[in-house]
């Protein structure tokens, strides 16, 4: 019996120090030093204060602000310690009545806008944790974002184009806009710093 019992052990223990101690050690180090602020959560502060993370969406609902993807997590929206999807499949009714409303909302906060809603704005990412959107559904709110703020509509186009991340390596991806980002722009632009 000691025959088998010792080589398990020690196989045991060299491998539990190897891979739960040694390897998370040199990865935290190795990261922590290449990408310091990726490694720290990538948290974005204005005026030495901390606003969010960059990798984390948040809820903006009011006209002067762009708005993001919709978050499933419970029990509040963009719940970090939450992350999830909604589950429901295309044909579920509480998912239709859901982007029907969704859709419903957008239209009423602009309702000169007569270009289609983009599914990203009417639908939760599988995370419920999106902070991106895409161009097109930047360019969709921008025209509402602009009567709130009282600034010209080219100008919050430019904001966007400044704050839209290109692919990785030109090929990799698709063009996305951090909406955080993207809406801290505007307020430091504007002075609108107010949001819902």
């Amino acid at each position: 019996m000691n025959k088998i019992l010792r080589p398990v052990l020690v196989t045991f223990t060299v491998l539990t120090l190897v891979t739960g101690v040694a390897y998370p050690l040199v990865v935290t180090g190795i990261g922590k030093t290449l990408f310091p602020a990726e490694a720290a959560g990538s948290l974005i502060q204005r005026d030495g204060k901390l606003v969010g993370s960059a990798l984390i969406g948040q809820s903006f609902s009011d006209p002067g602000h762009f708005w993001g993807r919709p978050s499933a997590t419970g029990p509040n929206a963009y719940n970090a310690a939450a992350s999830s999807g909604s589950n429901q499949g295309p044909l579920n009714p509480a998912l239709v009545e859901a982007v029907k409303g969704r859709i419903e909302a957008l239209r009423a906060a602009d309702p000169g806008n007569t270009f289609p809603v983009p599914v990203e704005l009417v639908t939760a990412s599988a995370s419920g944790l999106d902070p991106h959107i895409s161009p097109a559904a930047a360019g969709f709110q921008v025209q509402r974002v602009a009567k709130a703020r009282s600034i010209d509509a080219a100008k919050v186009r430019a904001m966007v184009a400044e704050n839209t991340e290109r692919t990785l390596f030109g090929i990799l991806g698709e063009p996305v806009v951090n909406v955080l980002r993207l809406n801290l722009a505007l307020d430091a632009h504007s002075g609108h710093g107010e949001r819902n």
